[in-house]
């Protein structure tokens, strides 16, 4: 197996292991925390949107994800799908 190879599985695998969206990171979510907490928890959304203060930003995509609602940059519910 050429160098090349191995640092591309090596890389592969830091990539997974440092995955912000896992099962370990949804329970540390709690309801009252602040949107910078989250952001430093979960790393900068994929999408938000909002009005009159109450926002909901979501990380990751349709079949794995983390969304998260807040009412005056505080959360108020969130919700995953396909952690592990």
């Amino acid at each position: 197996m050429s160098l090349r190879v191995v640092a591309l599985l090596a890389a592969c695998l830091l990539l997974a292991a440092c995955n912000k969206l896992s099962q370990d990171s949804y329970a540390q979510l709690k309801p009252g925390m602040s949107k910078g907490d989250v952001e430093g928890l979960l790393g900068k959304p994929a999408e938000c949107a909002g009005a009159l203060g109450m926002s909901s930003c979501t990380w990751g995509d349709e079949q794995r994800f983390i969304s998260v609602q807040y009412a005056n940059d505080q959360v108020l519910m969130f919700s995953g799908k396909g952690l592990k």
